[in-house]
């Protein structure tokens, strides 16, 4: 285990040797197999179900977690699946989530599911990845996710079985004499056979039941591109799963270290950076509730938690630090030495107001799910460029190009200069990053370069910084929502002629969706029309517009195109001027320009005395950049 303070520490370390020849394992049962041999009975994952902080809690050790996936993949195995066939889950997080992660990967193809989608989207998804086995929760009090399974895998024909997961263990007296009497009933009208996961476990031998040949291969599919429509599904490689957990290893985790992690194992956050460093490191990993932050409790007493589990890292997302810097820190923290955001730009506010309360610094990083997640993090050790992505991992290669449609190379940037992202890495599946064959054209520059669909920049010094979103999804607290589905739900409207969606800043979410209509010729009708449409035709809560706005026209490109660019200006002046007008400052926002390395700046004027400091701490608490007029 290294760490790093400067670009220099990455390239000695990619000195070091080619990623083929690091001896990494190959396969992701010896990958778990080698820290069951060298951490044994060293805590490896433990969950507690309730949020108290001192609740139940059950954790496994280094050796326990190998031995239950080795039965699970044994399990999946005995269940007719090959190493070509999926393992879906529809899970929160539990010890089982793991498990059934793991398991799925050494067996054959893990497809993790958000339980927060809506039946039809997971039948969707299931029909997409043709999978044969679904592991998800038993019928449980204050949840709804067996039930939107069971009618998911009704429309889902190739799935065989159906593995229930029951929370109950986790409970002692007298909640766990209550929720039998409370359960929901559910009696499924699919054609799947459904078995108790863990009865059917307890059956299987610790040992691998079948041949593992070290051959690199897909091994996990993960949903994208937002959850209104059908989502893209990206494939992961062994080797791209194993690069997340060495670089965590390599620059980061040692076997001593506890990290507190409240986000979703659906999500490759939790399952890459996190789940796959804690194999290669050693360390130990805490889920707190099944649904981590969105738990019952879990922002009152997370601090408390932190003490509890002697934590030295803490995983977390803009929205999650918005929330947890509303709450006095009320518990020992001192054994906290980092913090990671990601999924979203980090405000400046919120960085320096929790280094403030607990002095530490948050780092942040970039990734996403089409590389297996990892491309660059800002260094543990070193300076930490606030508002950058910070430098790429070992063995990741960025370059930032103005490319056409098809991906044919036109320019490379200079220093400074915004252009595409493109990524290479041991993460990206060069040709075949989704299963939709025709979704893979033109995603690579030169046949090898993910084109990620963002923007940045690269500085002389190698930090990477993101300026905007080519592909124009709306970024909700780490959540996409395509614009798209905003846009059609609108347009059903009789009266509505042109939309366009968009994400305006917010000071906790980070964006929230708005959208901007121009009518008919001649025709009238109320915003809160517009709402209630908007609410009526768009399935997903997340994804229904903050703001509607009527405008004569919408500004458009010379083919009739909706320009978005103009739309985020607009978006960008109403909610400034709404929260200095809130906070009593006498300043408006005269103009938002086109920053060559910024992307959009607000340029203030102001109209009398103004507290610079406090103008700082308004603006600070949102990622966009402002500058005086």
């Amino acid at each position: 285990m290294g760490s790093f303070a400067c670009a220099a520490d990455l390239r000695a370390i990619g000195a070091e040797g080619a990623w083929a020849d690091l001896g990494t394992p190959r396969t992701m049962h010896r990958f778990l197999g080698r820290a069951a041999a060298e951490h044994g009975d060293r805590p490896a994952v433990s969950f507690q179900l309730l949020s108290a902080p001192k609740s139940r809690a059950e954790t496994l050790s280094w050796s326990q977690l190998h031995r239950r996936v080795t039965q699970a993949a044994n399990l999946f195995r005995s269940l007719g699946v090959g190493e070509r066939d999926v393992v879906a889950f529809v899970l929160p997080n539990c010890t089982e989530t793991a498990v059934t992660l793991l398991g799925g990967a050494v067996a054959g193809i893990v497809n993790p599911i958000n339980p927060l989608l809506e039946a039809d989207q997971i039948a969707a998804i299931l029909r997409e990845t043709k999978a044969r086995v679904v592991v998800t929760l038993r019928a449980f009090p204050k949840t709804d996710v067996a039930q939107k399974v069971a009618e998911a895998v009704r429309h889902a024909p190739e799935v065989r079985t159906v593995l229930e997961v029951d929370l109950l263990r986790y409970l002692g007296p007298p909640k766990s004499l209550i929720v039998p009497l409370i359960r929901p009933k559910l009696k499924p009208a699919h054609h799947a056979r459904v078995l108790s996961f863990n009865a059917e476990l307890d059956r299987q031998p610790a040992t691998l039941a079948f041949p593992d040949p070290e051959i690199d291969r897909v091994a996990a599919y993960f949903h994208t591109g937002g959850t209104t429509g059908m989502p893209k599904v990206a494939q992961h490689k062994v080797s791209g799963m194993i690069y997340n957990g060495w670089c965590g290893q390599r620059l980061l985790f040692q076997p001593t270290d506890t990290v507190m992690c409240p986000l979703p194992l659906f999500h490759v956050f939790a399952a890459y950076p996190i789940l796959m460093s804690m194999i290669a490191s050693g360390a130990h990993v805490v889920f707190p509730t099944p649904a981590g932050y969105r738990g019952e409790g879990v922002f009152d007493n997370l601090w408390k938690l932190i003490e509890r589990w002697r934590c030295t890292y803490l995983v977390t997302v803009p929205t999650a630090l918005a929330a947890l810097m509303q709450r006095p820190i009320d518990a020992d923290v001192s054994s906290l030495r980092g913090a990671f955001s990601g999924s979203a730009p980090l405000p400046v506010e919120l960085f320096n107001r929790f280094e403030k309360a607990t002095g530490v610094q948050i780092v942040e990083g970039y990734g996403l799910t089409e590389c297996t997640c990892l491309v660059s993090v800002n260094p543990p050790e070193g300076a930490k460029k606030i508002g950058s992505v910070g430098l790429p991992f070992p063995h990741t290669h960025v370059r930032i190009l103005h490319s056409n449609g098809s991906g044919h190379v036109l320019k490379e940037c200079g220093v400074d200069e915004v252009g595409e992202i493109c990524v290479a890495n041991p993460g990206v599946y060069e040709g075949s990053t989704y299963t939709e064959l025709d979704k893979n054209h033109g995603l690579f520059a030169e046949d090898r370069f993910l084109r990620t669909g963002d923007l940045g920049r690269l500085d002389a010094e190698g930090y990477l910084f993101i300026t905007g979103r080519a592909k124009d999804l709306i970024i909700r607290g780490g959540h996409n929502i395509d614009p798209a589905g905003i846009e059609a739900a609108l347009m059903s409207h009789p009266a509505v002629s042109f939309v366009g969606a968009i994400g305006q800043p917010d000071a906790f979410a980070g964006e929230l969706p708005c959208a901007y209509v121009e009518l008919v010729q001649g025709a009238e009708v109320e915003t809160a029309a517009l709402f209630d449409h908007a609410r009526a035709h768009i399935h997903e809560r997340a994804a229904v517009p903050k703001h509607i706005e009527i405008l004569p026209e919408l500004p458009k490109t010379a083919v009739g195109k909706v320009f978005k660019p103009d739309l985020r200006r607009l978006a960008i002046a109403r909610v400034y001027d709404a929260a200095l007008a809130s906070a009593g400052l006498p300043v408006r926002v005269a103009e938002v320009v086109e920053d060559r390395k910024r992307g959009l700046v607000a340029r203030l004027e102001r109209a009398g005395e103004v507290d610079e400091e406090r103008l700082a701490h308004v603006l600070g608490e949102y990622t966009r950049p402002w500058e005086w007029a």
